[in-house]
């Protein structure tokens, strides 16, 4: 009997210094620089998030030159908490375009959406939406009349949500208009009139899932499970299939690795996971429009400058954001649960990288 306890115990060590292991493995790519512990601007930072100066934010890391220098979690989240990030998902959903590229899946971003995604009988058919491409979904400047941020629009999300088949929501979207007053795609920068569109990331989602046979499963096998990101959560679509406009829930070390990834050119641990091409693309101007102030957007990545200081950029509801500066070598996540926020939860992230957390890098940069 002793001697079948003590193998039992032996057997259940070895179980767990296994599963310790394995979870090592997965941290090994983030080594930790000391060198920024003390510094004063991210220490009262630090005290003013802790003070709720900031609202609702649920931690700040920070990588510079491929190490962690500022790591710290609020308002009881912690290291293995899942972020709901919102539309951050946006642009993970645009890498897995680029791996089905890599894969040889898919030729090029400039075959037509319709020739993967389902598309049922249409109250609105018109032989236009047989152009569309993948890069008019990811560069949000498809021809049908659809936009988040008009809440008239036939294609706004909100309407999307209240129905069951959110591909063929969009498929049977009519086409966009355009008065005198807007500037038509031909008279636009880079030829694209930019109109934020979820409905057409999800379709986005619906080219993964028929051409790989399951999103779920190819995200798996072809980002996640070689970047060593394990712990995640897919919001699921009323049709079954992972929601790729919104909602993933992800850890933010592992949102960290996706911006490395693309600092890193495509390439992670000796494999090229996207090609150099698509990150280039992706993080390069193919539309331009203007909210608070003038943007660019590449495929399913943000681009503009924060103190002058050029990024390209994850953005999601609540303040959330991943934001890469190629020049600094540097990478800054930015989580909040600030939901109903609006602008005032996306200025309060920008206040916490433009007056705290830049300045340390760019004066460093300097010396």
């Amino acid at each position: 009997m002793y001697k079948s306890i003590t193998s039992i115990i032996s057997i259940l060590a070895t179980v767990l210094t296994f599963a310790q292991e394995s979870t090592n493995q997965a941290e090994v790519y983030w080594k930790t620089d000391n060198s920024f512990a003390h510094n004063a601007s991210l220490q009262k930072m630090d005290s003013l998030v802790k003070a709720n100066h900031f609202k609702k934010i649920s931690s700040i890391v920070v990588a510079h030159k491929g190490k962690l220098v500022f790591e710290n979690y609020y308002n009881g989240s912690n290291e293995s908490a899942l972020n709901n990030t919102r539309s951050c998902t946006k642009t993970i959903t645009g890498t897995l375009i680029g791996c089905l590229i890599q894969d040889n899946k898919l030729s090029s971003e400039q075959e037509f959406a319709s020739n993967y995604s389902t598309r049922k009988n249409n109250y609105y058919p018109d032989t236009r939406k047989d152009s569309i491409t993948i890069e008019d979904l990811l560069t949000m400047s498809s021809p049908l009349e659809c936009t988040d941020w008009n809440e008239f629009s036939r294609g706004n999300e909100e309407k999307m949500y209240l129905i069951e088949d959110w591909v063929n929501f969009y498929w049977d979207l009519p086409m966009r208009g355009f008065p005198e007053w807007e500037p038509k795609p031909e008279d636009s920068p880079y030829g694209r009139s930019f109109s934020y569109c979820t409905a057409g990331v999800v379709v986005l989602g619906d080219i993964v899932n028929n051409i790989t046979g399951d999103l779920e499963i190819y995200a798996k096998k072809a980002l996640f499970d070689k970047l060593s990101i394990s712990n995640y959560h897919w919001q699921i679509t009323p049709t079954g299939i992972p929601m790729t406009g919104g909602g993933l829930g992800l850890r933010s070390r592992d949102l960290l690795k996706i911006g490395q990834l693309y600092l890193n050119n495509g390439s992670w641990n000796g494999e090229q996971i996207i090609s150099k091409e698509w990150a280039e693309k992706s993080t390069t101007p193919k539309a331009r429009f203007e909210i608070d102030r003038e943007y660019e957007y590449g495929y399913l990545w943000w681009l503009g400058e924060f103190n002058n200081e050029k990024a390209y950029f994850m953005i999601g509801s609540g303040g959330n954001k991943v934001v890469v500066f190629p020049k600094l070598d540097l990478i800054v996540v930015l989580t909040s649960t600030y939901f109903k926020g609006g602008s005032k939860s996306h200025n309060q992230t920008q206040q916490l990288l433009s007056d705290y957390i830049l300045p340390v890098f760019q004066n460093q940069g300097s010396n």
